[in-house]
């Protein structure tokens, strides 16, 4: 469902923002479909919060404090349920990518004992440090998997080549044998950084949308309730 821009509201929280981001496309966005229903369902229950203070004014029973009490109710619970959802959305998307993380640094199969991959790692080896990694990666690149799986499917050493580097090439050799899953990664990995970076926006939005910062409105409701007391009757002895 398209939601309309609402000039009222951010366009940070807009749901198509996350539609551009870096690794999204037709194929990947369904998964990231519950970041997405959890911006929708914020930008949706901000609006109805604007809605909600200016149906308030129109009262004119009420006094302004009245009126922000009475939106701040509904603010509450629309925040209630967004930070639920983003929560639940965050706590998928690093699920996600730790999963893809661990299948992207499986270690590869290879014959490590076979002649050919010994004499492999040995013309490596043999190579100036510097054009180690670069011969690795080309091998990479262009599909040459049993130069790659030699140097990937044995201890470093045996290579000369540092364990970090190799954890590295390693990882380039799981996205170049498998981009779907680099491409899930993507995509997983930018909604993730998408909610840490705006959603703490749905706060100061929802106290945008209601005329005052919440501990003012806490201020007002202590004040309220401090004078209905006065209303009470006490039993008389």
């Amino acid at each position: 469902m398209t939601i309309e821009i609402d000039s009222r509201i951010t366009p940070a929280l807009h749901p198509t923002n996350l539609e551009k981001l870096d690794g999204i496309d037709d194929e990947t966005l369904p998964v990231i479909g519950h970041a997405l229903a959890a911006f929708n369902e914020a930008y949706s229950g901000i609006g109805q919060v604007h809605t909600a203070r200016d149906a308030a004014r129109s009262n004119p029973a009420w006094t302004d404090a009245q009126q922000i009490m009475a939106t701040a109710d509904l603010s509450d619970k629309v925040f209630e349920k967004v930070a639920k959802r983003m929560d639940s959305s965050r706590a998928s998307l690093e699920a996600g990518i730790a999963h893809l993380e661990r299948e992207m640094m499986q270690p590869v199969e290879s014959r490590a004992s076979h002649p050919v991959s010994i004499e492999v790692r040995s013309y490596i080896r043999e190579l100036p440090s510097a054009d180690r990694m670069s011969f690795i990666k080309r091998a990479i690149e262009t599909g040459d998997h049993e130069t790659a799986q030699a140097a990937l499917g044995a201890p470093s050493y045996l290579s000369g080549i540092e364990p970090e580097m190799q954890k590295a090439l390693l990882r380039l050799y799981r996205e170049k044998a498998n981009p779907a899953s680099a491409k899930r990664l993507k995509a997983l990995a930018s909604a993730k950084e998408y909610i840490e970076k705006n959603g703490s926006l749905v706060i100061k939005e929802l106290e945008k949308a209601v005329g005052l910062p919440s501990h003012k409105v806490q201020q007002l409701r202590n004040a309220k309730s401090k004078a209905e007391q006065a209303f009470v009757l006490n039993d008389i002895a």
